[in-house]
């Protein structure tokens, strides 16, 4: 399942995935993924869709 909000997000990380939303996890993901020529940013797009990359963009401007 996609997390659609934030909530959902946040468990899934949290819970599943067992990954601290910390700060400087946060920062680093983000210079992945406002990097668009970025390969791995690329993949997180064909797999997911712009539209997941935004909002996980803006989740992780939260933490």
């Amino acid at each position: 399942m996609i997390p659609q909000t934030f909530n959902e997000w946040t468990n899934c990380i949290v819970n599943d995935c067992k990954i601290n939303l910390t700060k400087d996890f946060a920062t680093q993901r983000l210079a992945v993924y406002l990097d668009n020529k970025n390969v791995e940013t690329q993949k997180f797009i064909s797999l997911y869709g712009e539209q997941h990359l935004k909002n996980i963009i803006q989740w992780l401007q939260q933490i």
